[in-house]
């Protein structure tokens, strides 16, 4: 790790005596894109959600992490309450966590789900651009961008009130805390560590999402031994809010 844990804004849902699942969410959001499967996921599990470093009430230590810093959070916050193994689900960046963690500490995890991210995301140098740019101009300069990436355009055309409101919470993030995860993800890279995955993994990609295409999908679950790959149709990169009731099926029967 390059630097100290960071104090994570989180919240539970579930009985406090079901087994733990945590969930981890995109590059400019938080535990609000699982609104809609949480109260299934629930039933059967004591449900975790957190923000990344610098994203939502969540700490942003000084200094610049890598996803090992990311995933020692998420270990760390773990460890505060006594959560010795868990399952864990994530988009995006938060799917980069989970690799993260199931490489890192593979004695915590009993299962992986991988939706719509990759064993390495886009090129660096595209990353410290962008972290340089919402530095220099905030993070109206990004959001619109990422919002068309997230929705599938007959959705957000269908669901105005959802993309205004993740419009909103991309808009209204740390810019830092924004900046300094897309530095991380520039230095991500766990291809050639795959093989070495031993969870049972899930990995759920979308036919129509341009941020992390089917294809890293396709490679992360060819290179985890055992791994199950589901592809969502008609959907971009926000599979857990434009395909909910799909994705929350996929995840039942996955973490049974």
């Amino acid at each position: 790790m390059t630097t100290r844990p960071a104090r994570l804004d989180h919240r539970f849902d579930g009985p406090e005596d079901a087994p733990v699942l945590v969930l981890g969410s995109p590059l400019g959001a938080d535990g609000r894109v699982w609104d809609a499967l949480v109260p299934a996921l629930a039933v059967r599990h004591r449900v975790l959600r957190f923000a990344a470093r610098g994203h939502a009430g969540s700490e942003l230590p000084p200094g610049a992490p890598t996803l090992t810093d990311l995933a020692g959070d998420v270990l760390a916050l773990a460890d505060g309450y006594g959560i010795e193994r868990f399952s864990y689900a994530g988009i995006s960046l938060g799917g980069a966590i989970g690799l993260t963690l199931a490489l890192d500490a593979p004695e915590r995890l009993d299962r992986l789900a991988v939706l719509c991210s990759g064993a390495k995301l886009g090129e660096t140098a595209a990353w410290h651009e962008r972290a340089a740019q919402v530095r220099a101009s905030g993070l109206d300069a990004v959001a619109e961008a990422v919002l068309g990436r997230w929705f599938t355009p007959e959705y957000a055309e269908r669901e105005p009130e959802v993309a205004a409101a993740t419009l909103e919470m991309l808009r209204t993030g740390s810019a830092e805390g924004y900046a300094a995860c897309c530095d991380a993800i520039a230095t991500y890279d766990v291809r050639a560590s795959l093989a070495a995955v031993t969870a049972p993994t899930l990995v759920v990609g979308a036919d129509r999402d341009p941020s992390t295409p089917l294809a890293l999908s396709e490679e992360v679950a060819a290179g985890i031994p055992g791994a199950r790959l589901a592809v969502v149709e008609d959907a971009a990169h926000l599979v857990v809010v434009e395909k909910a009731d799909e994705v929350g099926g996929l995840l039942a029967e996955f973490l049974k």
